[in-house]
């Protein structure tokens, strides 16, 4: 069922569900998607990493990508 963007914006600020008129298969977060790199790092870091990854019971990357989000907050 199509339906012009006003009438679903309307139905919107009615607190009505939206959800049957938009096509989820196409959304997307701006800014959200993810890109693949490869970083090297010395081995003293990977064991590093690794004793902390296994303290806290979660990946290595997780941890990565944890510490590389506050410290950018943090220059920002």
């Amino acid at each position: 069922m199509k339906m012009k963007a006003h009438e679903i914006e309307k139905k919107f600020d009615e607190g009505k569900d939206i959800s049957k008129y938009l096509d989820i298969s196409k959304a997307r977060r701006p800014e959200r998607e993810h890109k693949r790199v490869n970083v090297d790092f010395p081995l003293w870091m990977i064991h590093l990493l690794d004793r902390e990854s296994k303290r806290l019971g979660v990946p290595r990357q997780s941890i990565i990508k944890v510490w590389v989000a506050e410290r950018l907050e943090k220059a920002i």
